[in-house]
């Protein structure tokens, strides 16, 4: 019996790592996205969902209904977890009407960028880029959990990227603001969530950068009593947006007053 035990260990051993090794990301995206979409409850039978390499554009989602997902994004998952959380994060910009916003612009000014050569259009730009992926991952979270997943693999798949030097410096994780502001919104509408946690090393290093901010914060009333205003603030926006891109049927805000624009 002993013999026959340890033969099971052995071969459960060799078996786990081969099968991570076989996980396919990309193959699982179209899956994964529908289920996304189906427990939010918006509708999905004509979104196609496809696997693409360089810079993403959904722009044209309102249209052509097909949803690009990044391949770089997805070399850094390794589970559905954490397939579902890029893609979420794609519906998120979607949902917000981030990519068709530019279409509106250009109406108006013949350009959706600003002029790259200013300095100050340059800052202004990170910090729209940063706001925009804090407000897509804000509802991707919303998406993970209706869809039966882990809110935090969105942590994960941030953290597993590469940082950059100064971070390094400062000993924070690869996009440690993006994945902070996740873990807050996820503490507070999700609390059973952060409690499960999230089994990887990972997860784990990013507790030890971000558990020192949330007791200095629980520690001060005042910021205790602003991270609650801005969560609820948050909780609010991804349920209206949510709520009203499926009364649009599929549309985002910018997605229909570029409809009406382009009509008149």
């Amino acid at each position: 019996m002993k013999k026959v035990f340890m033969s099971i260990l052995i071969a459960l051993a060799i078996a786990v790592p081969a099968n991570a090794a076989t996980y396919n990301a990309a193959s699982r995206v179209p899956t994964i996205g529908v289920n996304l979409l189906n427990k939010s409850g918006i509708p999905s039978s004509n979104v196609k969902f496809t696997v693409v390499s360089g810079a993403i554009d959904n722009s044209n989602y309102a249209e052509d209904k097909v949803v690009n997902v990044s391949s770089t994004e997805l070399s850094y998952t390794g589970n559905d977890n954490e397939v579902a959380a890029v893609v979420a994060n794609e519906l998120g910009h979607i949902i917000s009407g981030h990519a068709s916003k530019g279409k509106v612009v250009s109406l108006f000014t013949g350009s959706s960028q600003l002029d790259s050569t200013s300095a100050t259009s340059t800052l202004l730009s990170n910090y729209q880029y940063t706001k925009e992926e804090k407000e897509a991952d804000i509802i991707a979270t919303d998406l993970l959990v209706n869809g039966g997943y882990n809110p935090l693999a969105i942590i994960v798949v941030l953290t597993k990227q590469t940082g950059t030097y100064w971070d390094t410096l400062q000993g924070k994780p690869a996009n440690a603001d993006r994945a902070m502001s996740v873990y807050n919104y996820v503490s507070y509408a999700y609390p059973d969530k952060v409690k499960a946690g999230y089994g990887c090393n990972e997860y784990r290093n990013f507790l030890t950068y971000a558990n020192p901010i949330v007791e200095a914060r629980n520690a001060n009333q005042k910021e205790l009593s602003q991270y609650k205003k801005e969560q609820e603030t948050a909780k609010k926006n991804s349920s209206t947006k949510l709520s009203k891109f499926k009364t649009r049927g599929g549309l985002s805000f910018w997605d229909a007053l570029f409809g009406f624009l382009s009509v008149q």
